[in-house]
């Protein structure tokens, strides 16, 4: 039995359930016809399959296109090494070379870190992952909300700098100059939404049902057929206007209950998967500093970003789901990687 290419999402949901069920990796890669070592290597590392590395020549950087990127990182600002090097027709270049080339003239800002769980924290996150070991995560709707300033987000911008340089004041008013609350949904390879909050509605629990009738339900779900609805999992975060009983009562009366409204562990935002799709949303939107002078621009540069993500993006995402689970099991409970 030889060794194939990497597992497909399928192979690595069928990987679950048998381990679900006490089924060996022996066994497993019998009844899916894989090497075993490849099979052992995905329970080992459950986020990537086997990776073979490619060598990629290198091209040698002149001096005179040395010249143009420590121009480029002047007057590009915060922009990635790619960017960069794209404007100076630099191309074939990997990211390890550029950013060795970059460290000698420029610096990047570091992202900040994640809180601390406490003990209740990674016990409840195990527990949730064990209850969910065997469900089909292609059925989940995972949902969330996502706030969008006109000034970008508080010590998220990060990119090169030159070296002497120093990094631009970017323009600040108060609260960000105001915002955009924006909440969306992803199933399977599917987008929902986005949708837009009402200006200065504050969510509580009648205004956050009252926007999923107006929203979701009416231009979405009522859409879909008998079938669909009966499959379907509902997932939300705890925020107060989610988890409180008003809400949890509206939503059985839509027929969203129990089995079919999905249980939340505390302080898990890297579990959620629409999490990765606000990152890919607000780096494109936000890309190189870029600020915004209304609400009304901002929800569009939302939108516009939101319609490049494809069906192919969203799918990885929802199938990493199994490998989440295994992750957090894995790590007794502490973050996984996104």
């Amino acid at each position: 039995m030889g060794q194939k290419k990497d597992l497909t999402g399928s192979e690595k949901s069928k990987i679950v359930r048998y381990l679900a069920e006490g089924c060996s990796s022996l066994k497993i890669a019998k009844l899916l016809k894989r090497d075993h070592r490849t099979i052992k290597r995905f329970i080992q590392n459950s986020q990537q399959g086997r990776k073979k590395r490619v060598e990629k020549p290198r091209r040698k950087i002149t001096a005179h296109e040395l010249r143009k990127v420590k121009r480029a990182a002047a007057k590009m600002p915060l922009a990635t090494s790619l960017a960069i090097f794209q404007s100076c027709n630099i191309t074939g270049v990997p990211k390890s070379t550029r950013c060795a080339i970059l460290r000698d003239m420029a610096k990047v800002r570091k992202a900040e870190r994640r809180p601390p769980l406490n003990k209740i924290h990674k016990l409840k996150r195990q527990d949730w992952a064990k209850k969910y070991l065997k469900t089909d995560f292609s059925k989940v709707l995972w949902t969330d909300e996502m706030r969008v300033s006109l000034d970008g987000p508080d010590g998220w911008a990060r990119g090169w700098i030159g070296k002497g340089q120093r990094a631009p004041v970017p323009l600040r008013r108060q609260q960000g100059g105001g915002g955009v609350l924006v909440w969306a949904g992803i199933i399977k390879d599917e987008l929902v939404g986005p949708f837009r909050v009402e200006d200065g509605v504050k969510l509580n629990s009648q205004s956050y049902c009252q926007f999923l009738e107006d929203t979701f339900f009416k231009q979405w779900y009522r859409k879909k057929s008998a079938s669909f609805k009966k499959n379907m999992i509902f997932m939300q975060d705890n925020a107060p206007s989610h988890a409180s009983k008003y809400s949890t009562a509206w939503l059985a009366r839509k027929g969203i209950k129990e089995e079919k409204l999905m249980t939340w562990p505390p302080c898990s935002p890297d579990l959620n998967p629409i999490e990765n799709l606000w990152s890919i949303i607000k780096c494109e939107i936000y890309k190189e500093g870029k600020q915004y002078t209304s609400l009304n621009s901002v929800w569009e540069a939302v939108v516009a970003a939101a319609r490049n993500v494809d069906g192919e993006q969203i799918k990885t995402l929802t199938e990493s789901m199994d490998g989440r689970l295994l992750s957090v099991l894995a790590k007794k409970g502490g973050y996984i990687g996104r």
